[in-house]
């Protein structure tokens, strides 16, 4: 077919060009194209590339539609297997899909999970440094209440200390005392 089209286009340009130019002589071409018609139309059929000509046309056409044929059916089946391995993709996107899905759901319960024990932890830290931060400063008054009564008892032990010697001094003026006035009665 793509042959007959050819020719048939070559002939429209060479007519065109025929008709637009002036009636000189005619070009060697033009010459063989009017002496083919001539010899076609003297033979009346009886040239035998006409008429295997038209005896190729049928099957030219019957090659051609089956030609055809063929490519509708590869094109079909290509479509086919084209739409079935987009469907199977999609097919296995979605697997692959509800799967990372289902794992990014039991990472997010996890971690749910841990962000609970986390703070579980914190507050449980906190109450420990909270009692801890109480007992220390319970400590510390404790510490500061002792370290007053310990500088009492050292200023009563230096108090009594002097005391003591206060009361040893006494004891010893005492005891001259009594020696002078025994001796000023004797």
């Amino acid at each position: 077919m793509s042959s007959v089209y050819t020719r048939s286009k070559e002939f429209t340009r060479n007519r065109k060009s025929q008709s637009d130019s002036p009636p000189a002589s005619p070009s060697p071409t033009a010459k063989t194209l009017r002496h083919e018609r001539l010899s076609r139309l003297e033979s009346g059929g009886s040239n035998p590339s006409t008429s295997d000509s038209y005896s190729d046309r049928p099957s030219a056409r019957a090659r051609r539609e089956a030609r055809e044929a063929r490519l509708a059916s590869l094109t079909s089946r290509v479509e086919e297997d084209s739409n079935r391995d987009y469907k199977k993709l999609y097919e296995s996107a979605l697997t692959e899909n509800q799967k990372l899905k289902t794992k990014l759901q039991e990472a997010q319960l996890e971690l749910a999970d841990i962000k609970s024990k986390l703070e579980k932890m914190a507050q449980q830290k906190q109450e420990k440094t909270s009692d801890r931060s109480s007992m220390l400063e319970m400590e510390k008054r404790e510490r500061r209440a002792l370290e007053r009564k310990m500088s009492e008892m050292e200023e009563e032990m230096k108090v009594l200390t002097e005391l003591k010697s206060d009361n040893q001094r006494l004891k010893d003026e005492n005891g001259a005392l009594i020696r002078v006035i025994s001796k000023l009665s004797k």
